[in-house]
Protein backbone atom coordinates (compact mmCIF):
# COMPACT_ATOMS: atom_id res chain seq x y z
CA UNK A 1 0.00 0.00 0.00
CA UNK A 2 2.53 2.40 0.44
CA UNK A 3 4.85 1.73 -2.22
CA UNK A 4 1.51 2.38 -4.22
CA UNK A 5 0.92 6.10 -2.51
CA UNK A 6 4.73 7.07 -2.87
CA UNK A 7 4.25 6.34 -7.10
CA UNK A 8 0.80 8.56 -7.09
CA UNK A 9 1.68 11.26 -4.59
CA UNK A 10 3.44 13.41 -7.44
CA UNK A 11 0.25 12.78 -9.60
CA UNK A 12 -2.21 13.69 -7.08
CA UNK A 13 0.16 17.39 -6.45
CA UNK A 14 -0.37 17.90 -9.94
CA UNK A 15 -3.92 17.59 -9.87
CA UNK A 16 -4.03 19.42 -6.88
CA UNK A 17 -2.51 22.48 -8.72
CA UNK A 18 -3.99 21.69 -12.18
CA UNK A 19 -7.70 20.90 -11.62
CA UNK A 20 -8.59 24.94 -9.83
CA UNK A 21 -6.82 26.34 -13.23
CA UNK A 22 -9.04 24.59 -15.04
CA UNK A 23 -11.50 25.54 -13.14
CA UNK A 24 -11.18 28.89 -13.29
CA UNK A 25 -10.48 28.71 -17.03
CA UNK A 26 -13.41 26.87 -17.37
CA UNK A 27 -15.43 29.77 -15.35
CA UNK A 28 -13.37 32.55 -17.87
CA UNK A 29 -14.50 30.90 -21.11
CA UNK A 30 -18.13 30.08 -19.87
CA UNK A 31 -17.85 33.99 -19.33
CA UNK A 32 -17.16 35.44 -22.75
CA UNK A 33 -19.44 32.97 -23.94
CA UNK A 34 -22.64 34.07 -22.33
CA UNK A 35 -21.25 37.87 -23.45
CA UNK A 36 -21.04 37.05 -26.71
CA UNK A 37 -24.23 35.32 -26.96
CA UNK A 38 -25.90 38.27 -24.84
CA UNK A 39 -23.88 40.37 -27.86
CA UNK A 40 -25.78 38.20 -30.57
CA UNK A 41 -29.32 38.54 -29.20
CA UNK A 42 -28.78 42.24 -28.56
CA UNK A 43 -27.89 42.90 -32.12
CA UNK A 44 -30.33 41.10 -33.88
CA UNK A 45 -33.18 42.22 -32.44
CA UNK A 46 -31.84 45.99 -33.07
CA UNK A 47 -31.39 44.79 -36.82
CA UNK A 48 -35.12 43.33 -36.21
CA UNK A 49 -36.95 46.22 -34.44
CA UNK A 50 -34.81 48.97 -36.54
CA UNK A 51 -36.44 46.97 -39.72
CA UNK A 52 -39.75 47.20 -38.77
CA UNK A 53 -39.62 50.70 -37.70
CA UNK A 54 -38.13 51.63 -41.21
CA UNK A 55 -40.97 50.03 -43.45
CA UNK A 56 -44.27 51.54 -40.41
CA UNK A 57 -45.94 53.93 -42.17
CA UNK A 58 -47.35 55.02 -38.65
CA UNK A 59 -45.50 55.65 -35.78
CA UNK A 60 -42.44 54.15 -36.38
CA UNK A 61 -40.19 54.83 -32.89
CA UNK A 62 -43.05 52.87 -31.44
CA UNK A 63 -42.98 49.80 -33.62
CA UNK A 64 -39.83 49.82 -33.55
CA UNK A 65 -39.56 49.39 -29.55
CA UNK A 66 -41.82 46.91 -29.73
CA UNK A 67 -40.57 44.61 -32.34
CA UNK A 68 -36.79 44.63 -30.24
CA UNK A 69 -38.55 44.13 -27.18
CA UNK A 70 -40.53 41.25 -28.72
CA UNK A 71 -36.81 39.60 -29.79
CA UNK A 72 -35.13 39.97 -26.31
CA UNK A 73 -38.35 38.93 -24.26
CA UNK A 74 -36.84 35.24 -24.40
CA UNK A 75 -33.33 36.37 -23.78
CA UNK A 76 -32.31 33.71 -20.97
CA UNK A 77 -29.41 35.70 -19.77
CA UNK A 78 -28.74 39.75 -19.22
CA UNK A 79 -30.48 42.94 -19.29
CA UNK A 80 -31.22 44.71 -21.85
CA UNK A 81 -33.05 48.20 -22.44
CA UNK A 82 -33.65 49.64 -25.78
CA UNK A 83 -33.69 53.38 -27.35
CA UNK A 84 -35.05 54.39 -30.62
CA UNK A 85 -34.66 57.06 -32.47
CA UNK A 86 -36.44 57.68 -35.61
CA UNK A 87 -37.51 60.07 -37.94
CA UNK A 88 -41.29 60.08 -39.40
CA UNK A 89 -40.23 61.36 -42.91
CA UNK A 90 -39.63 59.13 -45.74
CA UNK A 91 -35.69 58.82 -46.26
CA UNK A 92 -35.25 59.55 -42.66
CA UNK A 93 -33.52 56.87 -40.55
CA UNK A 94 -34.51 54.64 -37.99
CA UNK A 95 -31.93 53.46 -35.31
CA UNK A 96 -32.47 51.23 -32.39
CA UNK A 97 -29.82 50.80 -29.67
CA UNK A 98 -29.95 48.09 -27.40
CA UNK A 99 -27.88 48.17 -24.13
CA UNK A 100 -27.12 44.89 -22.45
CA UNK A 101 -25.61 43.94 -19.38
CA UNK A 102 -24.48 40.36 -18.21
CA UNK A 103 -23.60 38.79 -14.97
CA UNK A 104 -19.57 38.44 -14.38
CA UNK A 105 -19.39 35.35 -12.64
CA UNK A 106 -15.77 36.24 -11.57
CA UNK A 107 -17.07 39.45 -9.35
CA UNK A 108 -16.93 37.29 -6.17
CA UNK A 109 -13.80 35.44 -6.80
CA UNK A 110 -11.94 38.92 -7.06
CA UNK A 111 -13.09 40.14 -4.28
CA UNK A 112 -11.23 37.97 -2.58
CA UNK A 113 -7.98 39.49 -4.02
CA UNK A 114 -8.90 43.23 -3.36
CA UNK A 115 -10.24 43.52 -6.95
CA UNK A 116 -12.94 45.73 -7.64
CA UNK A 117 -15.10 43.79 -10.81
CA UNK A 118 -18.53 44.41 -12.55
CA UNK A 119 -21.08 42.88 -14.50
CA UNK A 120 -20.48 43.02 -18.34
CA UNK A 121 -21.77 45.69 -20.40
CA UNK A 122 -22.56 46.24 -24.10
CA UNK A 123 -24.44 47.72 -26.69
CA UNK A 124 -25.76 47.01 -30.62
CA UNK A 125 -26.62 49.49 -32.44
CA UNK A 126 -28.82 49.20 -36.16
CA UNK A 127 -29.58 51.98 -38.63
CA UNK A 128 -32.30 51.61 -41.33
CA UNK A 129 -33.27 54.23 -43.56
CA UNK A 130 -37.27 54.74 -43.46
CA UNK A 131 -38.83 53.74 -46.93
CA UNK A 132 -41.58 55.53 -48.35
CA UNK A 133 -45.15 55.13 -49.69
Amino acid sequence: MWRWWRKRRGELEEAAFTYPLLLLLSIGLFNLALFGYAGLLASNAANYGARMGSVAQENPAALARQAAMQRIAVAPVGQYRVRVVAASERGGEVQVIVDFTVPNYFKGLASWFGVNMSDFHGQARATFRKEGW
